[in-house]
């Protein structure tokens, strides 16, 4: 397997972790973002939004990183990861929605203002950012983990923008259930760090 990604993009990221974490034999290929690799014909053919991560799998060409995520754990039977019961696929669908939709427009915004000079309304994406820490410190309050008392798909997806939260000034200190979650993750066999970037509050932090 084949995984094209850039080392600052959580999206890349989070694909990278689950095939580590799987303990899967895999090749890391680097798009050159900055000189617009990914806009290359080349590269439209595997993915036609441009977009990091891809995998590819011996020709099974997977773009999307929460796809990516459903892809291995369908290919390999890890129903551990991404259970079958339609009560434990509904809630891991659930949490890749909010990977897509309130991290991506929260934290993953403002963290791209600080990396990558988006422009975002800081005070906005910063508001989206914290109230979706709200509700995940809530949910971690009685809860290990996500889904089903164990790691699945829906921690994995979550965790590199989360981790990488404060780039974008997003503070972490009032969400200790957040934090403790973090450290589990970091804590799993296998695990492999998100890149860290000396901006926002993690500079303030040193």
């Amino acid at each position: 397997m084949q995984l094209y990604y850039h080392p600052l993009s959580g999206h890349s990221h989070r694909a990278r972790l689950f095939l580590s974490l799987l303990n899967e034999p895999f090749e890391l290929v680097e798009v050159d973002l900055k000189n617009g690799e990914h806009k290359t014909p080349q590269f439209l053919k595997m993915n036609k939004f441009g977009q990091v991560p891809v995998l590819d799998d011996a020709g099974t060409v997977v773009a999307d990183s929460n796809g990516i995520l459903t892809y291995l754990a369908k290919k390999l039977n890890r129903t551990d990861w991404l259970p079958t019961d339609p009560l434990g696929a509904a809630e891991v669908q659930r949490w890749l929605s909010v990977a897509a939709g309130q991290v991506a427009f929260g934290p993953a915004a403002a963290r791209l203002i600080n990396v990558f000079g988006a422009k975002f309304n800081p005070e906005e994406v910063i508001g989206r950012a914290h109230a979706l820490l709200r509700v995940l410190d809530a949910e971690l309050e009685d809860n290990d983990w996500l889904v089903n008392g164990r790691p699945t798909l829906a921690d994995v997806a979550l965790y590199s923008y989360i981790a990488r939260a404060p780039e974008g000034n997003v503070d972490l200190t009032e969400y200790p259930y957040v934090q403790a979650w973090l450290g589990r993750i970091e804590s799993l066999p296998g695990f492999v760090p998100f890149v860290k970037m000396p901006v926002g509050l993690s500079a303030a932090y040193g």
